[in-house]
């Protein structure tokens, strides 16, 4: 369904050919919990924007957006199509959690409720996962229910990003988060109409997750073109038709042709049939930077347990399982020795593209003090069928998201301390 005149009116471009600015921004500094990262803004060039991230189990960035700017800490979601920032207004002040990053709407010029009458606001529109409402103010409410449980809702607006007094975006619509099981916004970052690259007509932009043992936890992040691409791999998407129904497919996510498994010298037996969807969209292998871990289906899952079981199994915690998704883990204090039984890990593509995703104790993630797991959990425990590769498979590499070309680039790097 086509949006509303009134909201096309709205969405302007954020970059384009023929832009000549050259803008910077000085970095900025967030408190982050164990829990938590933070991002700030750093500089834009002639030819592209670079905000560098700090990193926990999230990459987040910070956007300056309203008039004047507040700067809001985002979550960078691929995997997601509606931005949202967290909301109060002056009633609320007194009672705002301090660790929460709150977005004044009182203290914009160019911010406006989305009213209940615009095509955004109909019944049964399927960019949200709960039908769009018409509040008591008669503006337009909303709720997005996330894959992990996570919940945010309240009032669709529209708002600028401003970058700077002579770079700014026109509104683009997001959600004015009421309630939230999060401390931060979100930046949806898939292919869907509403996300903010489709917004803002951005046909390219790239991250560099750092490595999370670091000390330094700062990375960096592009919006437009990356000076590295020309020493990337790349891989090309898998669409599918607007008009294809499958229950369990993602059309908006980044789908990867993922072929299989290779552990040390050792290409894990699993059928590539089991990467692909099958007609119920089962099988669809996703790249997400707002998932933490990856997820595989269970033969995939079965296969590289199996494996790890070879390879370390007596050093297994017996009977321990992360959140309900993960066993197999270990002992912060074995976590050197095995990481050296199990050497790399590769994630292999079409036309021979291998990614490395981890080398030694670098293929342990630390998921409570003492205790460290293989970073992939099982997908059937988010209630899905797909292959999810998450962002502990993502460090120490340039991601790049070329819309334009339909592909996903893969470059090695250095991304702690990472800068422009």
């Amino acid at each position: 369904m086509p949006l509303s005149l009134l909201l096309l009116s709205l969405f302007g471009v954020l970059f384009s050919p023929s832009n000549s600015l050259s803008l910077s921004f000085p970095l900025t500094s967030h408190s982050v919990s164990s829990q938590e990262a933070s991002l700030s803004l750093s500089s834009k060039t002639k030819s592209h924007g670079k905000l560098p991230f700090q990193y926990s189990n999230a990459l987040v960035v910070s956007v300056p957006i309203g008039s004047p700017p507040q700067q809001m800490d985002m979550v960078v979601d691929t995997g997601s199509q509606l931005s949202w920032i967290q909301c109060h207004g002056k009633v609320r002040r007194k009672s705002v959690k301090p660790m929460i990053n709150w977005f004044d709407p009182y203290l914009s010029s160019s911010f406006s409720f989305l009213p209940c009458n615009t095509t955004l606001c109909r019944p049964r529109i399927p960019d949200f996962t709960l039908p769009t409402s018409c509040d008591p103010t008669r503006h337009c409410h909303y709720s997005y229910f996330y894959a992990d449980g996570t919940l945010a809702e309240g009032n669709l607006v529209t708002e600028k990003f401003t970058f700077s007094s002579s770079f700014t975006t026109r509104s683009l619509l997001l959600g004015c988060a009421t309630a939230s099981t999060q401390n931060r916004g979100m930046l949806g970052m898939n292919t869907g109409r509403l996300s903010f690259i489709s917004q803002a007509k951005i046909s390219k932009f790239s991250y560099c997750v750092p490595d999370r043992t670091g000390s330094d936890l700062t990375g960096l992040f592009y919006l437009g073109d990356n000076p590295n691409s020309a020493k990337f791999k790349y891989v090309n998407m898998l669409t599918f038709p607007k008009s294809r129904r499958s229950p369990n497919l993602d059309k908006l996510a980044y789908t990867l042709p993922m072929k299989g498994i290779r552990i040390g010298n050792n290409k894990l037996n699993i059928s590539p049939a089991v990467f692909k969807p099958d007609p119920s969209g089962a099988g669809q292998t996703m790249i997400d930077s707002g998932s933490d871990l990856t997820y595989l289906v269970d033969e995939a899952y079965s296969k590289v347990r199996a494996e790890m079981v070879r390879l370390v199994g007596p050093m297994m915690k017996k009977g321990y399982e992360y959140a309900a998704v993960a066993d197999m883990c270990f002992d912060g204090a074995v976590a050197a020795v095995v990481g050296r039984r199990i050497g790399d890990m590769w994630f292999q593509f079409e036309n021979g593209v291998e990614i490395l995703v981890g080398k030694g104790e670098g293929l342990l993630t630390e998921v409570e003090k003492g205790v460290k797991c293989v970073g992939i959990g099982r997908s059937d425990r988010l209630v899905t069928e797909s292959n999810i590769i998450g962002n502990v498979h993502q460090q120490n590499m340039w991601v790049e998201y070329d819309l334009s070309n339909k592909r996903i680039g893969f470059g090695v790097a250095m991304c702690s301390g990472l800068k422009a």
